[in-house]
C-alpha cells in the first residue's frame, strides 16, 4: 500500500494486487484519511470483478457522508456494471478531474 498526499486529496495504491486484503488495510485506517477526498488506485489488480469493487461501496457512501469525495481507479470492469452510488475512472487523471468537479459542486451548494 503506498499512500501520497496532493493537496485535498489522498491517493492509496494497492501495491499486492489483492483487492480484498486492501479494502481492509484501507477501513482499518480510515480515521486518517477521514478529513481528505480519497482516491484508490486499485488498477494494478488485473483480477478484479464487478463483485469486488461493489465491496467497496460502504466506504463510498461514508466519504459522501461527510461530503468527500471517494473514486476508484480500475479499467478492468464494465463501467456499465457499476452502481451509480459508486465512483469508478480508469486513470488517475479522470479521478483527480472527477474530485475537483465535485469540489466545485459542494462549494457552489449543490
Amino acid at each position: 500500500m503506498k499512500v501520497e498526499h496532493k493537496g485535498h486529496t489522498t491517493i492509496i495504491k494497492d501495491t499486492e494486487g489483492n483487492s480484498g486484503a486492501f479494502l481492509e488495510k484501507v477501513t482499518s485506517q480510515i480515521a486518517t484519511f477521514k478529513d481528505a477526498n480519497l482516491i484508490l488506485d486499485i488498477s494494478h489488480d488485473k483480477s478484479i470483478d464487478i463483485k469486488a469493487v461493489k465491496s467497496f461501496l460502504d466506504l463510498a457512501k461514508k466519504f459522501k457522508k461527510a461530503k468527500k469525495s471517494f473514486v476508484l481507479v480500475t479499467s478492468a470492469i464494465d463501467f456499465n456494471d457499476v452502481p451509480s452510488s459508486l465512483h469508478v475512472v480508469p486513470t488517475l487523471l479522470e479521478a483527480h478531474d472527477l474530485i475537483e468537479m465535485e469540489e466545485i459542486e459542494r462549494d457552489l451548494g449543490f
